[in-house]
């Protein structure tokens, strides 16, 4: 049965949660360590980092909502953020009864995971005016060594006091007057910081970088766009073969005479790697080149643009990739993050990685070779796909925000699946060149939707074993957020605009649960446990690419209070 909550009842026990001065309990600040970073999968009581784990499976084993109880699920506490909104994206932590989290203009703040008490709050100054493509927006913290690390849109990663929230170290990673920003959520391993930039819509060169969480020294740098073999090997199609329709005798004679393109190549790694801590082996995505649309000045496959890639994370050398769309013009970046697992192939267990691809296609590869295993069902409707744009204009789907974007999905060790959030949006493809101009926008040509045809989500279940849909149901608005995948049979998701934020029976899709969140609800969720008791944590704020309304609230979901 669905059960649908009223924001009066939100609003009502959010008061209750209010507690006065003389009653505010103390906090304990849990310095992370390693070990529990590599341990993470098994915590159920803590999120504590961007996809719970290495792995980014998005996956808790806490069961006490479950498919029977989901239903009941109210809020117990409600944080409005304040301050400036924007595209309200981030993922919260929880390390030990203490919520990290951020807001889209690099505010970091913690509250108390109990009450929604805030404990402290920063706020960065930017150094500029950050030149962002796609709203503000930040998705989220990393938490380790007793400290707290946030990226900025003015290019910056920021290492802050876990206890008090004030600076103790700030770097500036790239330049912001050149269009790099950060919005990434940064990754801690093994003493390093990770994170890669946003800005490839501006003709820069991307990269993803390692800092060394001590005193913000670069340890390393892989720059997504090389300096040699960037054109790659002249690809007529994708790896699995479907035709790109480039002319390819032109991009040849092109490249001759200039082979200069990749410094302004574009690439940016816009979400949190994966990390393979057996082999010391992080997964990253890399995205659109630069100018986005517009082939017919940077000639060749333009590695590594949508690829993952495999890198050593202790020296950031290249191990190896796989490009889904060589010389792409339709922005169809490799762009939500990769997720580990096991799969079956050839009668046998492999060690495998995952990606949605704005293609519309969930990929599964060989964690070690890159090897591409299977490749799902459409989760969108596809047509008419690597059309080349025309001045006219051409109509294409999934179209250019997907697919799916950059929504981490999640998966269940418990059936197998990955469940992944999709866009149907058809639109036209109008081909016009535009010339650099540093600091601005560089798309050459444009997409344009087609306002006679209606839009939709879809929020499907693939198992990852056949590559085959178990479940799909479509939702009234194209989706951007993520997904949750719990022990109890559950699967959490929000992503369209109507603000609902939604519980689906992970094995079936049947809808267990909805509620209405008064804003977009356009980031992933958590799950943690406080004192004993299971809690779903969400971010509901809106998004810019959709338009979708704006806010600035985190709602924390329990069962009813026991009395």
């Amino acid at each position: 049965m669905r059960v649908v909550i009223c924001v009066a009842v939100m609003l009502m026990v959010a008061a209750c949660a209010v507690t006065t001065q003389a009653q505010r309990p103390s906090v304990s600040h849990t310095s992370v360590t390693d070990r529990m970073l590599t341990n993470a999968a098994a915590d159920a009581r803590n999120w504590s980092s961007y996809g719970k784990d290495y792995s980014n499976t998005r996956y808790t084993s806490s069961k006490q909502i479950d498919t029977q109880n989901v239903g009941a699920l109210v809020p117990r506490w409600v944080y409005q953020t304040g301050g400036p909104i924007g595209s309200f994206e981030t993922t919260p932590l929880v390390v030990d009864g203490v919520m990290y989290l951020t807001t889209p203009f690099n505010h970091a703040i913690a509250l108390d995971a109990r009450t929604g008490r805030q404990v402290w709050r920063y706020e960065h100054k930017q150094s500029s005016n950050p030149i962002i493509c796609c709203g503000p927006n930040n998705r989220g913290l990393a938490v380790a060594y007793g400290r707290v690390y946030m990226a900025t849109l003015d290019a910056h990663l920021v290492a802050l006091d876990q206890e008090t929230g004030k600076v103790v170290w700030d770097v500036q990673v790239a330049d912001p007057t050149a269009g790099y920003s950060l919005t990434i959520a940064p990754l801690a391993y093994k003493g390093m910081i990770i994170v890669g930039n946003s800005g490839a819509e501006y003709g820069v060169r991307g990269f993803v970088d390692a800092y060394n969480a001590t005193d913000g020294k670069q340890v390393w740098r892989f720059w997504t766009i090389p300096d040699t073999g960037w054109e790659g090997k002249w690809s007529p199609t994708t790896p699995e073969g479907e035709r790109l329709n480039r002319d390819l005798d032109k991009e040849k004679a092109d490249f001759a005479r200039d082979s200069s393109a990749w410094q302004r190549g574009g690439g940016s790694t816009w979400m949190t790697p994966a990390v393979d801590p057996a082999t010391d082996t992080v997964f990253i995505m890399v995205g659109n080149p630069s100018p986005d649309l517009d082939g017919s000045i940077r000639p060749g496959d333009n590695l590594y643009t949508e690829s993952m890639v495999a890198l050593d994370v202790t020296t950031g050398k290249y191990k190896w990739h796989y490009q889904y769309v060589p010389h792409d013009v339709w922005d169809l970046d490799a762009v939500s993050p990769a997720v580990l697992f096991e799969t079956v192939a050839d009668g046998r267990s492999v060690k495998a990685v995952g990606h949605a691809g704005k293609t519309g296609w969930f990929y599964v590869h060989d964690r070690a070779t890159g090897r591409l295993i299977r490749k799902s069902q459409a989760f969108v409707p596809q047509e008419n796909m690597f059309a080349q744009p025309t001045a006219t204009g051409v109509r294409m789907l999934p179209g250019a925000n997907g697919g799916s974007e950059w929504s981490p999905v999640a998966y269940s060790p418990d059936t197998q699946m990955v469940y992944v959030l999709g866009l149907h949006q058809p639109m036209n493809y109008i081909a016009h060149s535009a010339p650099f101009d540093r600091g601005k926008l560089w798309l050459g040509s444009a997409f344009v939707a087609i306002p006679t045809e209606e839009q939709w989500g879809t929020f499907t279940a693939i198992d990852v074993n056949t590559g085959k849909i178990a479940w799909q149901n479509k939702l009234p608005d194209p989706l951007i957020g993520g997904a949750l995948a719990t022990a109890g049979g559950v699967v959490f998701t929000g992503g369209d605009g109507t603000g609902n934020f939604y519980a689906f029976d992970a094995k079936t899709g049947k809808e267990l649960w909805r509620f209405q969140c008064g804003a977009g609800v356009n980031a992933a969720p958590i799950s943690f446990e406080v004192d004993g008791e299971q809690f779903i944590a969400v971010a509901a704020g809106g998004n810019f690419q959709l338009r979708f309304p704006y806010g600035g609230s985190v709602y924390v979901f329990g069962l009813p209070k026991r009395r």
